[in-house]
């Protein structure tokens, strides 16, 4: 079976990387991109694909935006047309918060930049629910359907969203000292060959964390943010944004080597946006 596939992304950079990272998966079809939400809408009316990558954050109808669309559209069919809805998973550069109500609510996620072992992971979630088939519930709707209404109604009422609060100290290995640091004294974290480094404006040590993501877990959302694939950065601790070549930027942080940290093209949209550029 083929799975024929949507891309919609306000970055082309973003959607030539998600494109790419798909042609290694021979059961999936990208039938067509789109730029902004306008155009997911009428894609996914004129495709009717089997799962649709949206991007989050776009301008004028952003990607919730799309989905209560598409719902509205769903519902208004005429008795007798019998339309699936697609997959959903959606794309995000940052905003922790709204990542986990996705996970709650089964809606499957990547953050940016792309991984090609979780677009791999979420290809696999894709295809199980696809297999499964839709029966629909009690209320005549689908499984897809529910989730995506239950979505729609975390974010109208984010009361609801409450969670644990994060835990505002990390615990950092120096040595053979277990440190407990204030997630505000934190600089940046960086891995290298599966070992992440954890630097503070006065010492570093390591975190017994096996990926970046499960670090993120841990952290302030609001705090901290994924400059690039082997970076999270504090946005407290950075002194100074240096422009580099081809319109790209490094970050200079506040610990005491000054270390300069790259902005991958994939978030150079998110650090304007923090900082008004």
């Amino acid at each position: 079976m083929t799975i024929s596939t949507l891309i919609i992304d306000d970055e082309q950079l973003a959607r030539d990387e998600l494109a790419y990272l798909l042609l290694a998966a021979p059961d999936v079809e990208v039938v067509a991109q789109g730029g902004n939400g306008i155009e997911a809408v009428e894609l996914i009316e004129e495709f009717h694909p089997d799962l649709v990558f949206l991007d989050v954050q776009m301008p004028g109808l952003d990607g919730f935006g799309v989905i209560q669309r598409v719902m509205d559209r769903h519902r208004n069919l005429r008795d007798g047309e019998n339309r699936e809805l697609p997959q959903f998973v959606f794309a995000t550069a940052y905003d922790q918060y709204a990542v986990r109500a996705f996970d709650v609510n089964a809606v499957d996620y990547l953050l940016k930049p792309f991984d090609r072992g979780r677009v791999e992971k979420a290809l696999e979630r894709v295809r199980s629910r696809i297999s499964s088939g839709n029966p629909a519930n009690a209320s005549g709707e689908s499984p897809i359907e529910s989730q995506l209404d239950a979505l729609l109604r975390l974010l109208k009422n984010p009361q609801n969203a409450a969670r644990s609060p994060q835990p505002t100290k990390l615990i950092v290995q120096a040595g053979s000292r277990l440190l407990l640091v204030d997630q505000a004294e934190i600089c940046f974290a960086e891995i290298d060959d599966g070992v992440i480094r954890v630097v503070t404006a006065q010492f570093e040590g390591q975190s017994k964390c096996r990926t970046i993501e499960e670090l993120l877990d841990q952290l302030e959302p609001a705090l901290f943010w994924r400059a690039h694939r082997s970076f999270v950065v504090n946005i407290n601790q950075i002194r100074e944004v240096v422009p580099w070549f081809k319109s790209t930027y490094q970050l200079r942080m506040n610990d005491k080597k000054q270390t300069e940290i790259p902005v991958s093209r994939a978030q150079t949209k998110r650090l304007r946006e923090l900082f008004n550029l």
